[in-house]
């Protein structure tokens, strides 16, 4: 079975881009081939695509997915994907906004959840810390943003690519990245690089925190607050009286002059659990 062309389609319903929506289409065969690869989608696999397109990705998908859920906020998109991919039986389309989407319902009691997507670059990161805190049910997303997000999940401490986003995802999950896709690859073309990652659900968060809202509240502040000391950071969250600040450091044997840029996951849930036991 051919490949969809995305700008033959494009062409064929003479479809206009819509900026506001970030809509850059995959027109390189060889990066589609990388994505649905290094998904390792099977026929035992529900696959939920955000932002299908004109269905060029999803119908590599289809053919290798149990089943394939794209979710489409372009009403214009809805009669392309609907009519181009009407062959395939496991194939559904959700028209709604990807953010106000509950995945839950979809997913229902599916048993092996893969997201794939060429995520559009406004949602990119609100998409991925929905999916993460929420608790979604799924094993893995492979996933196409812009370079500087991709560089951001995957930074390790001590880089200015290291942020909150960091923490999340790895606190949640295993990250690789596949390759860098150049603007060429897409119509029209973005203004940046992009990459294809992988980001792995582990089977429990990476570290154990005791209060998980209050370990993410402290890295958060962290990184608001980047050029401070964590000393100045603890102190902003209104946590601990003067007193207990230093305990509270010793015990998770971290410097108080420390930058919360260089802490690592670990060491961002020992001191939270220290702060932890000192006020409860």
């Amino acid at each position: 079975m051919e490949k969809l062309n995305t700008k033959d389609l494009v062409k064929k319903y003479n479809f206009k881009f819509t900026k506001s929506l970030g809509q850059n289409f995959l027109i390189d065969d060889t990066v589609l081939d990388d994505i649905v690869e290094s998904a390792e989608v099977s026929k035992e696999d529900f696959v939920i695509e955000i932002g299908p397109g004109v269905g060029t990705l999803t119908k590599e998908l289809l053919m290798k997915a149990k089943k394939v859920c794209a979710v489409e906020l372009d009403s214009e998109l809805i009669p392309i994907l609907k009519n181009e991919l009407a062959s395939f039986e496991n194939f559904q389309i959700i028209h709604k906004d990807a953010l106000k989407v509950d995945f839950n319902e979809i997913i229902g009691d599916e048993k092996s959840v893969k997201v794939v997507a060429n995520l559009p670059y406004y949602v990119t990161t609100p998409i991925i810390v929905r999916i993460l805190n929420e608790n979604y049910k799924f094993k893995s997303l492979t996933i196409m943003i812009q370079k500087e997000v991709a560089e951001r999940i995957d930074a390790e401490p001590n880089c200015k690519e290291y942020g909150s986003l960091s923490v999340l995802v790895q606190y949640y999950c295993d990250t690789k990245i596949i390759r860098t896709v150049s603007p060429s690859s897409f119509i029209p073309q973005p203004k940046v690089d992009s990459i294809v990652i992988r980001l792995d659900k582990l089977n429990k968060p990476r570290v154990d925190v005791k209060d998980k809202e209050l370990f993410f509240k402290i890295v958060r502040q962290s990184f608001n607050m980047r050029r401070k000391t964590l000393r100045n950071v603890v102190k902003s969250l209104n946590l601990l009286v003067d007193s207990n600040m230093e305990k509270a450091f010793n015990n998770s044997n971290i410097d108080l002059k420390r930058r919360g840029e260089t802490l690592s996951l670990q060491e961002f849930a020992n001191l939270s659990n220290s702060i932890y036991e000192i006020i409860n």
